[in-house]
């Protein structure tokens, strides 16, 4: 595992990362490394999300497609 060095940071946002990681009943650095992960985490997950329905309306492209507002409108009717 590696580790960052940030310098030069604003006491400010060190002040605000505090009172979060305070909140969460977390420290400083198990803040800031679940903050990074999460972020990154949210980044692959949407990347895949669009790698996934890309290569689904590439295996769909020239097939008729039905409005979905038509399909729950039948089954209302139901």
């Amino acid at each position: 595992m590696g580790n960052i060095t940030i310098r030069n940071l604003d006491d400010r946002v060190i002040v605000a990362w505090k009172a979060r990681a305070k909140a969460n009943h977390r420290s400083l650095e198990a803040e800031l490394r679940h903050a990074l992960t999460r972020t990154v985490s949210r980044r692959l997950r949407m990347a895949e999300f669009r790698d996934r329905t890309a290569e689904l309306a590439r295996a769909t492209a020239g097939t008729p497609q039905t409005d979905s507002a038509e399909l729950i409108r039948e089954d209302r009717e139901r």
